[in-house]
């Protein structure tokens, strides 16, 4: 049902133009809204007429019309004043039902992209409510989630809303109360350089309103509106994958996760085995500081000790030193690849572990 706001402004605007009175009243008799504060509708008067078979009808110098959404009444529209009420009337009904039909589809697309990205539809229903709502079936598109300190902060909405509001066959929702979704269409010709181009578009469009936190995680495009659930799911584990493993980075795609996708699929019991078998009782991030960045700039460098010694400003020894007793520690020599490998999956198997628990809490 229309909001009692668009209702008001809707006959305000008519009224403006013909000088006629406008109240909508509901089927119980209760004015909705009236360009007239002093407005006076007989209660029994419209449960007569909604009751007859009449359209309209002349009921003590007002005009009466009904005012249908798909065959069942939804309103009566009262005509008032000065002017022609029959005109007005009828001109005022028929703009009230296109508003029911609009707002109706509204709600019917939105429904239907919330069920698709959720995968809650036969393959069936995918194309015929598409069809129905007159969306594309075979269309380009990509899934964008959006999560900011205001995710579904009004202006925030109403912002991305506006990005996207040229093209009919993007849609903007959302499925939970942390994040806003966007559907974008893509061309034919658009590849990684533009869906990243777009996302950093994003961003940047909220950042000037002075909204911390942003990220933006997206999925691979897909060809048909029967993928588009898949697209939603690759940007969600981007999201999530992000935050254990890219945290300091805006953006992030689902192409982009590496390694990252593989350790966010592991269950925890399995992880738990992995660093007790590699590390028996210690863990990487039992090491001090000092060696944790050491380590960590060691594989920034790509194993490369010169540049890694520079870079942290102390001498080559210091740093084949520092390689040298990690060695006795832990049995891995982060200078053979296997072993830099089996070094730099753990830390990651422990970075995941560790969001995971506070997750729990």
């Amino acid at each position: 049902m229309l909001s009692n706001l668009v209702l008001q402004d809707t006959i305000k605007g008519i009224k403006t133009i013909t000088k006629c009175d406008l109240t909508v009243v509901g089927l119980d008799g209760k004015v909705i809204a009236s360009t007239r504060d002093d407005v006076i509708v007989n209660r029994s008067d419209v449960i007569s007429f909604a009751e007859s078979q009449a359209d309209s009808q002349e009921i003590r110098d007002m005009r009466f019309f009904k005012v249908f959404d798909d065959y069942q009444l939804e309103y009566i529209l009262v005509a008032s004043g000065l002017g022609d009420t029959v005109m007005v009337g009828k001109m005022a009904a028929f703009q009230i039902q296109n508003l029911l039909v609009a707002y109706k589809e509204h709600f019917d697309k939105d429904n239907f992209i919330k069920n698709l990205l959720l995968d809650n539809l036969l393959l069936v229903d995918v194309y015929n409510r598409a069809k129905r709502l007159h969306i594309e079936t075979d269309t380009r598109r990509v899934v964008y989630i959006l999560e900011s300190e205001q995710s579904k902060d009004y202006s925030t909405l109403e912002t991305v809303k506006g990005l996207f509001s040229k093209s009919k066959n993007d849609f903007i929702t959302a499925v939970d109360e942390k994040s806003i979704i966007i559907i974008k269409e893509l061309s034919d010709e658009d590849g990684p350089a533009e869906m990243n181009a777009i996302a950093d578009s994003i961003v940047r469009s909220l950042e000037q309103g002075d909204r911390g936190g942003v990220h933006v995680a997206y999925g691979n495009a897909v060809d048909e509106i029967k993928e588009v659930s898949r697209s939603y799911k690759e940007a969600r584990m981007a999201l999530d994958v992000g935050k254990i493993f890219f945290e300091d980075m805006e953006i992030i795609a689902f192409s982009q996760l590496g390694i990252g996708r593989l350790i966010y699929q592991l269950p925890i019991p399995l992880c738990k085995m992995f660093i007790k078998e590699i590390f028996t009782d210690k863990s990487p991030d039992d090491f001090d500081e000092e060696t944790l960045a050491t380590i960590n700039k060691f594989f920034e460098n790509s194993l490369n000790v010169s540049e890694t010694s520079r870079q942290l400003y102390i001498h080559r020894n210091t740093l084949v030193y520092r390689l040298d007793k990690l060695q006795k520690s832990t049995g891995l020599d982060l200078r053979v690849f296997d072993d830099a490998i089996t070094f730099k999956i753990a830390l990651m198997v422990v970075k995941y572990m560790k969001y995971m628990e506070t997750l729990d809490y």
